[in-house]
C-alpha cells in the first residue's frame, strides 16, 4: 500500500505529536505500507516556516528532510505529469499545495493520508484520518 502523507500529517508522524490519530498511526505502522512525502510538502513548509517560523511550522525544511529520510519515507518530486493532472482535477480545494498533493496521488497513483476533511471530496484515492 503506497502511502502519500499530506504535510501536517508527515510532520505530527516524525515528531510523534498527538494530534496524530490512532487510525493515521495504524496505517503507517502497517507492514505492507509505503511512505511517500512529496517535494510540494517541503516547499510549503519552507514557505511557512520562513514567513511565520515555529508559530505556523514547527521546523525549517532542511530538518525536515533528515526526519523524513530517518523515518524511512520515500520523498517524491514534483512531476510534469502531477501538473498536468492538476490542471484537470475539480477545484473543490483552494490550497495550492493540497491540490499538488491530490493530483500526485491520482498520478502514481498513491493513497493520500490526510487530517483535512474537505480532501475527502475528491473521492476514494484520500483517507482521511
Amino acid at each position: 500500500m503506497n502511502l502519500l502523507l499530506d504535510t501536517h500529517i508527515a510532520i505530527w508522524a516524525v515528531e510523534d505529536n498527538p494530534r496524530l490519530s490512532q487510525a493515521a498511526r495504524a496505517l503507517l505502522l502497517e507492514p505492507a505500507a509505503s511512505i511517500f512525502v512529496s517535494v510540494a510538502s517541503l516547499w510549503e513548509i519552507a514557505i511557512k516556516h520562513a514567513q511565520h517560523g515555529a508559530k505556523d511550522m514547527p521546523m525549517s525544511a532542511k530538518d525536515a528532510l533528515g526526519f523524513f529520510y530517518a523515518s524511512g519515507y520515500t520523498i517524491v518530486p514534483v512531476a510534469p505529469a502531477h501538473v498536468l493532472m492538476l490542471e484537470g482535477i475539480p477545484r473543490l480545494h483552494d490550497d495550492p499545495f493540497d491540490r499538488l498533493l491530490v493530483a500526485t496521488a491520482l498520478t502514481e497513483p498513491y493513497r493520500l493520508i490526510t487530517s483535512d476533511a474537505r480532501l475527502g471530496a475528491y473521492g476514494s484515492m484520500v483517507t482521511v484520518v
